[in-house]
């Protein structure tokens, strides 16, 4: 089973206003495992001005450093070709899949070319499993950010200071197996499994112990008889004798 875990950074909370997206991580998941194949790429988000400074907190992307950065046109096609038609791992998909399913559909007035290219216009939802949405559900009242979860599961938050699209997405695959399961995704001991050990795991029945030769009467030597009862007669508590 193939997977996609990403993660996304923008210059703000909403795509409607301007809001664009600087930087796409991924990285491939085999059975819940990562592959080791990744896709990263920072963005020019052609913004007037300087990057906000609420979204610089965030990830610390600076618009001189992301003046020589390709633009969204020249990077969805490789994109999508690494998502294709598998499922996205995402935490709070919404904010991700709005801002890329926005740029997507401003290709459609300023590259058409590029837009009538994609083999599909969109990233549906149906192909998105959101970890937020599931961490809630197991963990109601409770913070199910990343770092919350990080601290939870006793996962290493690789971040130092900044988020990052490719790192957060390699956090979020840990977080993803253990709300999967942990070390075995979807294992579950079922009461009917557990009657089922229970019943081969029976108390053994005392056996009677017959000898084929019987052992003769008189074994030991006098000698060894009366050192015996000697040792036992100086014994403070001798219960034989």
């Amino acid at each position: 089973m193939r997977e996609v875990v990403l993660d996304t950074e923008t210059t703000g909370l909403n795509p409607d206003k301007g809001d664009r997206l600087v930087e796409i991580g991924a990285i491939e998941l085999i059975n819940h495992i990562p592959s080791g194949n990744t896709f990263h790429t920072y963005l020019n988000p052609m913004i007037e001005g300087e990057m906000p400074e609420e979204a610089f907190k965030v990830h610390g992307l600076s618009m001189d450093f992301l003046s020589d950065k390709p633009l969204f046109s020249e990077i969805i096609k490789n994109f999508v070709n690494f998502v294709g038609e598998s499922n996205l791992i995402i935490h709070n998909a919404k904010f991700d899949i709005g801002f890329i399913n926005y740029e997507i559909q401003r290709l459609e007035n300023y590259n058409n070319d590029v837009y009538d290219s994609l083999p599909y216009k969109e990233i549906r939802y149906q192909n998105v499993v959101d970890t937020l949405e599931i961490a809630k559900k197991l963990y109601p009242g409770k913070s199910v950010s990343l770092d919350s979860l990080c601290i939870k599961f006793g996962i290493n938050n690789k971040r130092q200071g900044n988020h990052g699209a490719l790192v957060d997405s390699e956090i979020l695959s840990e977080v993803y197996l253990e709300l999967a399961g942990g070390k075995q995704p979807g294992f579950k001991f079922s009461q009917l499994e557990f009657e089922a050990v229970e019943t081969r795991i029976k108390p053994l029945e005392k056996k009677i112990f017959i000898r084929k030769s019987p052992l003769k009467e008189n074994r030991l030597s006098q000698k060894e008889t009366s050192l015996h009862k000697k040792f036992i007669f100086e014994m403070k508590k001798n219960y034989w004798y």
